[in-house]
């Protein structure tokens, strides 16, 4: 189960070398992973309706090639694993054919009102291990 979504880069994102800023690509996955949520789990608004943010503690990103101004890439994002109360989402991103970076980031689930990490309700989780392409290290 993979979700994309394409981007054309905007001369913002870009340093003055005329390369993306790597900071970008953190963003880059986060429009990939709610696009992910919405096609295969639910919106992430729903899961703040249910008092329940995903706080990122964890980023990598590995770089292949520079991406620059008016580039379009693709970012496609998928579920790697679920615990009790964190998840896993992988992700590449390509333009054309050619590898750009690939990386993943980890969340912690954590209470809206006390910020406090808290379990992902049993219904929500089961359903996302049987969306996860890999088991819970």
């Amino acid at each position: 189960m993979r979700s994309s979504v394409r981007h054309r880069v905007p001369f913002f994102e870009t340093d003055a070398m005329g390369v993306v800023h790597h900071s970008n690509y953190v963003r880059y996955f986060e429009l990939a992973r709610v696009v992910w949520l919405e096609e295969h789990d639910q919106p992430y608004t729903a899961y703040v309706e249910q008092g329940l943010h995903f706080a990122t503690t964890r980023v990598e990103v590995d770089y292949q090639v520079a991406v620059r101004f008016d580039d379009q890439i693709e970012i496609t994002a998928w579920l790697a694993w679920v615990r009790h109360a964190s998840l896993c989402i992988r992700y590449t991103i390509q333009r054309g054919e050619a590898l750009v970076a690939r990386g993943a980031t980890e969340h912690a689930a954590v209470s809206v009102e006390t910020g406090r990490a808290r379990r992902v309700p049993r219904e929500r989780r089961d359903s996302l291990r049987r969306l996860a392409v890999e088991t819970a290290p």
